[in-house]
This record gives C-alpha cells, sequence and structure tokens, in this order.
C-alpha cells in the first residue's frame, strides 16, 4: 500500500515539473525576489498554526490559509515551483530540527510540492482563459477567485483521496464524498478574499499593504490557535477529570466522586436520603460461575438503579459489589418507596451471562439500607452514610432482600 502511495505522490510531483518546466517564460527580478522574500517568512511563521488532524492511518492533515494561488497568479507554474519547493524544505528542516517530524516527512514534504504546484498551476493557467469572460461582469474578479479557490480544493481533494485510497483509509465512494465535504464554504471564501488582496498588492507592489495583510491574518490566526488550544485543553481536563471520577467496570461515579460530592452537600440545608446497597450472596455467584459473570451481575445491578433515578440524585460505586445513593429532592415516604420499586425490579430481572460455551441466566436479589436526614445540621452525610450502611446489614441480618429505612 506504502509502494502504491508513493507512486502516486511522485507523479504528481513529475505532474508540477512538466507544468512549470514547459510554463510561459520566467525571469525572477527584484519584485519577484521580494515577493518570494515575503511569502516564504510568513508562509514559515503561520506554519506552526495550522490545524493538523491524523487520519486512520496516522497521515496529518494541516488545515489553514494558503497563499499559492496569489503567487502562482503573480509569478507564473515555474515562480510557484521555487516558493513551494523553499518553503516546504524550510518546513521540514524546522520539523527535523524540532523533533516533531513524522517517520515519512519526506513523502509529506515531496506530496506538498507536487499538489499545491500542480493545482495551483492549473488555476494560473484557467485564471486566463476566464478573466477576459469575468472582467465584464461585478465583482467578477472575486468570483472568479472563488471559483479558483473551488477548482483547487476540489483538485487538492482528488490528489489526497487518491493516497488515502492507496493507503487504506479511504475505501468506497462515499467515504470519498464524505471527505470533500468536510470542505467549508466560508473557509474557501476566506482564502480566496486573501488570495486577492494579496495578488492585487503584489501586481501594485504595495509592499506595505502586502506585509499589513500578512500580519493580520498572522495575529487573528495565532488569536484563534491559542483559544482553539484552549478549548482543546479544557475538554482533555474535563476528560482526565471525568476518567478519575468514573468507575471503569460501571460507568457510574467511584468513590473520589462520592468523596467530593459530600463536601459539597454538607453545608446545604435539603432533606437527603442515603441508600447504600448491595448484592445478596455476591460470593456465591463468583463461586457457582466466575468473576466475569460476577462483573456482569455488578453492571446490571449499576444499571437497574441508574434506571430509577433523577438527574439531580447521586450514584456511586462505594464499594466491590456495593452502591451508593443520594437521593434528593423527595420526602421520606416517596424515598421508601422508591427503593421498594428498585428492589422489586431486581428481584423480577434476571442477567443473560456467558458461561463456558453456553448462555444462562442469573438470578440475584439486593438489600437496602435507607437513611433521611437534613444536611446542614447535626449530622453529616458521612456520619448518615454511616447509619446507611447500619441499616443494610439489619436487612441483610433479617433475611435479606428487603429495606431497612430510618428518618433521622
Amino acid at each position: 500500500m506504502l509502494l502504491r502511495a508513493q507512486n502516486i505522490i511522485f507523479t504528481i510531483l513529475f505532474i508540477a515539473v512538466i507544468i512549470a518546466v514547459c510554463s510561459w517564460p520566467f525571469i525572477p527580478d527584484s519584485t519577484y525576489i521580494i515577493a518570494l522574500a515575503l511569502y516564504w517568512l510568513f508562509s514559515s511563521l503561520y506554519s506552526h498554526l495550522r490545524v493538523v488532524e491524523k487520519t486512520k492511518s496516522n497521515v496529518p492533515i494541516d488545515y489553514g490559509i494558503n497563499y499559492s494561488l496569489s503567487f502562482a497568479l503573480f509569478a507564473g507554474p515555474l515562480g510557484l515551483l521555487l516558493f513551494e519547493t523553499l518553503f516546504r524544505l524550510t518546513e521540514h528542516v524546522t520539523k527535523k530540527y524540532l523533533k516533531t517530524a513524522e517517520p515519512d516527512e519526506w513523502l509529506h514534504t515531496t506530496y506538498n510540492i507536487g499538489a499545491f504546484v500542480t493545482s495551483n498551476s492549473l488555476a494560473f493557467y484557467l485564471y486566463h482563459a476566464l478573466d477576459p469572460l469575468f472582467d465584464r461582469i461585478p465583482f467578477g474578479f472575486w468570483l472568479l477567485l472563488l471559483l479558483l479557490i473551488v477548482f483547487v480544493s476540489l483538485l487538492s481533494d482528488i490528489c489526497l483521496i487518491a493516497v488515502f485510497r492507496a493507503i487504506g483509509d479511504i475505501q468506497t465512494w462515499q467515504e470519498a464524498i464524505d471527505f470533500i465535504k468536510t470542505r467549508s464554504l466560508f473557509d474557501m471564501g476566506k482564502v480566496a478574499l486573501t488570495n486577492g488582496l494579496l495578488f492585487i498588492f503584489l501586481q501594485e507592489q504595495r509592499w506595505d499593504m502586502l506585509i499589513s495583510l500578512f500580519l493580520l491574518n498572522y495575529f487573528v490566526s495565532h488569536s484563534f490557535f491559542s483559544k482553539s488550544q484552549s478549548i482543546q485543553h479544557k475538554a482533555e481536563r474535563d476528560q482526565f477529570e471525568k476518567m478519575a471520577y468514573t468507575d471503569f467496570l460501571t460507568g457510574v461515579h467511584n468513590r473520589a466522586f462520592m468523596d467530593k460530592k459530600i463536601a459539597e452537600l454538607n453545608d446545604k440545608k435539603e432533606w437527603m436520603g442515603v441508600i447504600v446497597a448491595d448484592i445478596d450472596n455476591f460470593k456465591t455467584i463468583n463461586d457457582t460461575y466466575n468473576h466475569a459473570v460476577g462483573d456482569q451481575v455488578i453492571r446490571h445491578f449499576a444499571s437497574t438503579l441508574r434506571r430509577f433515578l433523577r438527574e439531580e440524585d447521586f450514584l456511586f460505586r462505594s464499594g466491590g459489589e456495593e452502591f451508593t445513593i443520594f437521593l434528593r429532592h423527595r420526602s421520606f415516604e416517596e424515598s421508601v418507596q422508591l427503593v421498594e420499586t428498585i428492589l422489586q425490579a431486581i428481584r423480577n430481572s434476571f442477567v443473560l451471562a456467558e458461561y463456558g460455551n453456553k448462555e444462562c441466566l442469573v438470578t440475584y436479589t439486593s438489600s437496602f439500607g435507607l437513611y433521611f436526614f437534613q444536611t446542614g445540621g447535626a449530622i453529616s452525610i458521612e456520619k448518615a452514610y454511616v447509619y446507611a450502611d447500619q441499616l443494610l446489614l439489619q436487612a441483610k441480618s433479617s433475611g435479606k432482600n428487603k429495606v431497612a429505612a430510618k428518618c433521622g
């Protein structure tokens, strides 16, 4: 697969070189040298602000404003080839120096040179063919620039799809169409406007305006990148926090989150039911079957408990087969009735588990201890938890599959 991708990449580069060499006569003068230096400088500065996404095969795709079209319209295919080669090699060396380069970075560099030169060179010829026609209509120049950007984007996507098809990232026509749909018309309009202004400034040699536009784009991109990074870091922190407070087996909150919520709710003045529940004779289930079946029973128990709770309630896995519930905004009678309903639901349910080479139906019961009290008073939630645990022991000692409740 990699060999096929390499062949496609080198074919694209070969086409780019042929187009550039066979293009109109190109004589680099002082204007071209200044333009090349400015484009190389700001493109190199801007490269680290690009948003990078990885494909299934870990191939990076860069997203961001590209200035190649305006340079192609100004300098032609051969002038563009010199710029892209200089810029992409600079980017390659920088990544190598900073140790951020991919293992096959040279392939990415080769592809970028070939793809950008090919697509924008063809856009150069399309511009000169259509310019007389668009020159007759209002805002014709800008409409033509937008058309060229759409053309370049579509051609770039086709090249990428060919490469991804070769390495297996894209396997169906629908996946190819979905990849093309990721393009934003708004982003293409932004690229068209930027390249159109740059081309005008290049033609008029307005270096002050060209530099100002580069700087504006750089500052806006830097601000957007910083905010994007900040949002991403917050999302990562939230994800890590969620993982730290989530029980890996059942997906409910763990004991650490329970301690956190106790600290938050202790000072509130509200009536709360603290419930400690566990599975009756759980060791027998493990001994009769195995721990895998036992885990399935625990997950079933957790999902059943969660099914009866409101959004403001809290469910924690506080031990092996033990769970703790904080019932909020209910009366004592409502809390007792809810626990009785849960107990009945568990008694009437079963777990379909795999044991050996066949499926088996596992039934089980549970016991509950409920202590109802008002927070923010003489009794803390920690103490209420101890009382609820004692009530659980009372329910078990009186025959199991029962609810023991008390209002403090």
